[in-house]
């Protein structure tokens, strides 16, 4: 999860190489223009923009993430996209078959691959199998009208009634969000990067890049994730260039199989790990501190490579927040609970024990988070604005009546206001507040790929209309008779809003907040929702449709941003996600189906904490019954998380006006610290070693980051693949040593 580095402007290569003094700012930007036009028309409509081949490679890379991402998310919750993973294992395989291809593997076909399979991986949690459908199906109370008994093929009606209309939902907002206001979209603008590496001859050879704006400067994620490169002087010799050149392209071939190497050397030891742990499963449970912290407290390391892995992709700030958040909650909050009577049961209880105590704590510090910072997404625009509007308008009723200014019409064929009194000269045009207005926007757009390769209004309006049905008529197939029709569309209404709010969130911050989301969606409706035996339920249903829109809507904007960058087709994009999220809602409906046929879930190996954390919200935003003295500690939370994360918010801000906020690091994160009270210590532990190696490395060595994250990548594979060897073992009934 990056900080917020707030700025508007996007990766974008000049595209023209005639020196500056030699044509006017006007001229030089209409050429970079034209030039960034036609290379984007160029690309967008080369064939390889979708390709059978491609999606097939997507899906393979996407069905394995799809069982790691179910494994690591019904452990702890959590679940990566892999993009830059994804594709360099794309790039990696097309190498391999160089030889065979009858037409060459391009960027573009890259970004195809990659799209596909993120939105397969990603699946188990937009789909809810980890959170959710364990709620349902596991810890609901008789008196709440569970818990549910899913068949397969219901799930599968599930699934795929609630894996389209986020992907649908993000089409209008792309023009928006990645032409108009050029957000950054951190992940995506890093993808793009490195996929430019990996087929260009230099670093930045397929990125496309627009810079109208004067002494703008090349985004700092360039900077983070690549080496630089010199291009040398201007009119170098032609021998010489050409040789530079190839020593480039030669570097560039190192490069990649460098990081082959490294993905392929990590995933064996994850795997080997994994496989050696399914025999010793103390190796999970290492007592670091001693025995009697351990049995009693739980406070053991899980030294499993992969939660290292999520550490270094964490980053150090992310990982000891998660820290404070495993001390605050199992170091100090758990045995005061506990002596005081509060929680009474076992430990690791859910039910009376500290370990269900707490998580009220940490459900207090993530709602308080999400009100914050989604509050903040809504608040900020009316601000600038106002700043803009509200001077004008006041300058105005210097000059004319309010009646003037309140009262417009529009003349016909013409775009000004005026006075509805024909005739009346002080009448106001409202023209002076329209160009403020325009002025403060970020001006120019960004060329974009030709119309006839966007996704097309028609194509997204009966795709709305359709997704719409096909969610509704899913929600009552599976669950027949509980939930209210009128509140599935409300629920699908609000899934819309909190996409947006997502959406703008993930490409300012790299963090798609979809639990935060989620939770703000149950409080809403439980607000709405008539008391009753099924309330938990709809409760549930209406944040689960919440969540996956939001998640699906940032996912295909991540990736339409990297596709922006290196001029790949939209709607080459979108269809390819469309693939993707239906093989991905099947496949995540059996491998869920799979997993809680074979383990006991929840238990041992698969605890699912997100699934409590979802109903535990449902019960107590619906009225149920709380432990003792939750009310005063979580109100207490709350209160300085309030504070906590409005400073935060503050910091951000500054940073995105270009100022200096060192300080931001250090003020403790709402949901990071959330996720680290509601997981045992031995995940945290394991992913603070994680991020601590990340700062050595990015911080201490001043190295690029691109190496360590596709080290972290494999690690993450590793053990993710073979948990499905594990998974055969155990449904073999193999015995531990």
């Amino acid at each position: 999860m990056a900080p917020d580095r707030g700025s508007n402007n996007t990766t974008r290569l000049q595209s023209s190489r005639v020196p500056a003094n030699m044509r006017s700012s006007n001229e030089s930007d209409t050429h970079e223009r034209t030039e960034a036009q036609r290379e984007l028309a160029q690309r967008a409509s080369a064939p390889q923009n979708f390709t059978i081949r491609g999606v097939l490679v997507g899906l393979v890379i996407g069905v394995v993430i799809c069982f790691s991402n179910m494994y690591f998310g019904l452990q702890t919750g959590w679940v990566s996209g892999m993009a830059m993973p994804s594709a360099l294992l794309g790039f990696a395989w097309f190498k391999v078959v160089a030889r065979t291809l009858s037409y060459p593997f391009t960027p573009v076909e890259n970004v195809l691959i990659q799209s596909v399979a993120g939105s397969v991986g990603t699946m188990p949690l937009g789909c809810g199998f980890v959170g959710v459908l364990p709620a349902l199906n596991f810890l609901l109370k008789p008196e709440e009208n569970g818990p549910l008994d899913i068949s397969l093929w219901k799930l599968v009606v599930w699934a795929l009634g609630i894996c389209f209309f986020g992907v649908v939902f993000a089409v209008p907002l792309r023009k928006e969000v990645i032409i108009r206001e050029k957000l950054k979209f951190p992940s995506g603008t890093a993808t793009a990067l490195m996929i430019g590496v990996l087929h260009g001859e230099k670093h930045d050879a397929n990125i496309i890049k627009y810079r109208p704006r004067e002494g703008s400067q090349v985004d700092d994620e360039q900077e983070r994730l690549l080496p630089s490169s010199d291009d040398g002087p201007e009119g170098a010799d032609a021998e010489t260039a050409h040789q530079d050149e190839a020593v480039k392209s030669a570097i560039a071939a190192a490069d990649w199989k460098a990081r082959i190497r490294t993905l392929v050397i990590a995933f064996g030891v994850s795997a080997l790990y994994t496989l050696v742990s399914y025999f010793v499963p103390q190796l999970r449970d290492v007592p670091f501190l001693g025995l009697p912290l351990a049995q009693k407290w739980l406070w053991t390391l899980n030294p499993s490579p992969a939660y290292v892995g999520q550490g270094i992709i964490m980053g150090p700030a992310t990982t000891l927040h998660m820290l404070l958040g495993a001390i605050l909650g199992w170091g100090i909050l758990s045995p005061l609970a506990k002596q005081r009577g509060w929680a009474p049961g076992p430990v690791n209880d859910w039910e009376t024990g500290s370990k269900g105590w707490i998580v009220w704590i940490s459900l207090a510090i993530m709602l308080t988070d999400a009100l914050v910072s989604l509050g903040w997404l809504i608040v900020r625009p009316l601000i600038s604005y106002g700043r803009i509007i509200l001077p004008e308008l006041w300058r105005e009723v210097g000059n004319h009546s309010w009646k003037d200014i309140v009262t417009l019409n529009i003349h016909p064929g013409s775009g000004t206001y005026s006075g509805i009194r024909d005739g009346h000269s002080n009448s106001w045009s409202g023209s002076s507040l329209i160009k403020k207005i325009r002025e403060h926007s970020d001006g120019e757009e960004e060329p974009d790929a030709p119309p006839e390769h966007l996704i097309s209004k028609r194509t997204t309006l009966v795709g709305l209309v359709l997704s719409i049905i096909v969610c509704v008529a899913a929600v009552h197939i599976t669950f027949p008779g509980l939930v209210p029709f009128g509140l599935t569309l409300l629920a699908l209404v609000f899934a819309l809003l909190m996409s947006i709010m997502g959406v703008r969130a993930l490409g300012e911050t790299d963090l798609n907040p979809v639990s935060g989301i989620s939770k703000i969606t149950q409080l809403i409706f439980a607000a709405i929702t008539p008391p009753g035996k099924n309330a938990v339920i709809i409760n549930l249903i209406a944040g689960a449709i919440s969540e996956s829109g939001a998640l699906q809507a940032g996912d295909l904007l991540q990736d339409l941003k990297a596709g922006h960058l290196l001029g790949a087709a939209p709607n080459a994009q979108f269809w390819g996600q469309i693939i993707g999220s239906t093989v991905g809602a099947i496949v995540s409906a059996l491998v869920y189906k799979l997993y809680v046929s074979v383990y006991k879930i929840p238990g041992g190996l698969f605890q699912v904490p997100t699934g409590y954390v979802w109903i535990f919200t449902a019960r107590l935003v619906t009225g149920s019954g709380l432990p003792p003295m939750v009310t005063e500690w979580a109100s207490g939370a709350a209160v300085i998380w309030f504070a906590l994360t409005a400073a935060r918010t503050y910091g951000n801000a500054v940073k995105a006006r270009g100022n200096r906020a060192p300080w931001i690091d250090y003020v403790p994160g709402g949901i990071a610290v959330a996720v680290g009270m509601y997981n045992t210590p031995s995940f945290t532990m394991a992913r603070t070693i994680g991020g601590l190696i990340s700062m050595y490395w990015k911080h201490y060595k001043k190295r690029e980051e691109t190496p360590i994250i596709v080290l972290a990548s494999g690690l993450i594979l590793g053990e993710g693949v073979f948990s499905i060897v594990n998974l055969l073992l155990a449904s073999a009934k193999i015995p531990h040593l």
